[in-house]
């Protein structure tokens, strides 16, 4: 989801952290998703791409999604633009981090998404129906495959009807599509308000097992499932659905409940949102799951990571609503970073990824920012310690 109505960012006193020098260190493909264990997320750096960057014709931008490949040491970055700007693409970059900072990001290689036809994605004005919103992407090194989600369209009013339904496609690292998993029952765009709502859904993706599952996260609750998050209030139920990878059939439901939106609107009646921007495993069953908060009239977003566990939660699959269910059992949060607490300016964070490992053994955590192309706001990456 885009943040939107953004007023002029005003500069932001940064406070000092001190830190162990440490320098990464390579790792295999098994240990990526690695770090069961957190107690604490340290800031070490940040590190603010120049807007508009230009790179092989294309403009960069928009960055909602980012994994780590550990065995090439690169990261793959994908944009959100709708092939308004650039054809639909992602990204390959090299994150370069020394004495226990982000030094600077460099681009290598920019690929475009295509179609089943080879071509590709249409953009929203010239074909709607088509157009993608790609928002997450990760990589898969037992099958050398990338799979990356778009959250499809919903635009329903007195002048036309547009329904796409949202997408998890897998693709060759060429950007060649292979296929695409199984959609749940109750994710397909109604004309009624059933449902996904519009650009509320597929925000968040990561491995799982080995590279036997994925998990997907909705971002926003489904129509059936209840209201938006609110101010003041902690009523609205998301979706995390667990794939089969080798089947690319959904296994498993669950049910999340979100934050109320952190801060109320200027004027009240203006635009505010909560969901979940993005989720990255720690383990088979243990996910970080990161709530982005949003209101017009602020400058910044509230960012806060939990870690949620689905042991114990109900399978939710066979529930068309949760409105209507009066006992489920949810999947249990915990509060592990609300980034209000660094002191500094936190834009639309949306893409997070386990990266490599420091000298003193512990792991990071990478944070992208997507700037929706706005020259008030920045893509913005940030580097955390992850302390067992």
């Amino acid at each position: 989801m885009k943040c939107r109505n953004r007023f002029p960012q005003l500069f932001i006193l940064l406070f000092a952290i001190t830190v162990v020098c440490c320098s990464p260190a390579h790792e295999t493909a098994g240990q990526n998703q690695a770090a069961n264990t957190i107690s604490r997320l340290q800031f070490l750096s940040e590190y603010d791409v120049p807007y508009n960057k230009a790179f092989k014709g294309t403009t960069i931008g928009g960055l909602s999604g980012i994994d780590y490949d550990s065995v090439k040491n690169q990261y793959y970055l994908i944009s959100d633009d709708r092939s308004a700007i650039n054809p639909a693409r992602y990204y390959t970059a090299q994150l370069h981090i020394s004495d226990n900072r982000l030094d600077s990001v460099s681009f290598i290689n920019v690929t475009t998404l295509l179609q089943p036809n080879g071509t590709a994605y249409p953009n929203s004005n010239n074909d709607p129906r088509h157009a993608p919103d790609p928002e997450a992407i990760r990589y898969n090194p037992v099958q050398n495959q990338i799979v990356w989600s778009s959250e499809g369209e919903r635009i329903v009013d007195q002048n036309h009807t547009v329904l796409q339904d949202p997408a998890i496609t897998i693709i060759n690292p060429g950007g060649t599509y292979i296929d695409t998993f199984l959609l749940p029952p109750q994710l397909h765009m109604q004309a009624t308000e059933n449902g996904p709502r519009r650009n509320g859904v597929f925000e968040g993706l990561t491995f799982a097992g080995n590279y036997q599952n994925l998990y997907v996260s909705v971002e926003e609750p489904l129509y059936d499932d209840g209201p938006r998050a609110g101010t003041g209030d902690s009523s609205a139920w998301i979706r995390i659905i667990k794939y089969n990878v080798a089947t690319r059939r959904p296994e498993a439901q669950y049910a999340y409940k979100i934050e109320p939106v952190a801060y109320a609107p200027t004027p009240a009646d203006a635009f505010k949102v909560n969901g979940v921007s993005d989720i990255v495993a720690m383990d088979d069953d243990k996910l970080l799951v990161m709530e982005r908060s949003y209101a017009t009239g602020r400058i910044s977003c509230v960012v806060k990571v939990f870690i949620a566990d689905m042991n114990g939660a109900t399978d939710i699959s066979a529930f068309g609503s949760l409105q209507k269910q009066s006992s489920f059992t949810p999947v249990n949060k915990k509060l592990l970073l609300n980034m209000e607490s660094l002191g500094r300016f936190i834009d639309n964070i949306e893409g997070v990824t386990f990266g490599p490992t420091l000298k003193n053994g512990h792991r990071t955590l990478l944070f992208v920012a997507d700037n929706n192309f706005s020259p008030l706001e920045k893509t913005q990456f940030f580097l955390f310690e992850v302390i067992p």
